[in-house]
């Protein structure tokens, strides 16, 4: 399976948040390591990540942003 481009889905995450790309970028780094500790299976983590910083980003633990 292709692999998406971290910068491109960077990039996009923070256009269509509105969000600096500096943030998303570190969000998608940290959201990474968290998802990537002990999967077994790594195909589908590059669309995991991006929903799950997608989704903190419209909808923000605690209701801040």
């Amino acid at each position: 399976m292709a692999q998406p481009n971290v910068e491109e889905v960077v990039n996009a995450i923070a256009e269509e948040t509105r969000t600096p790309p500096e943030t998303v970028s570190k969000m998608f780094a940290d959201t990474w390591a968290q998802y990537d500790e002990g999967a077994r299976i790594r195909d589908f983590l590059p669309v995991l990540v991006a929903k799950r910083v997608r989704d903190n980003l419209r909808h923000p633990p605690g209701g801040r942003r």
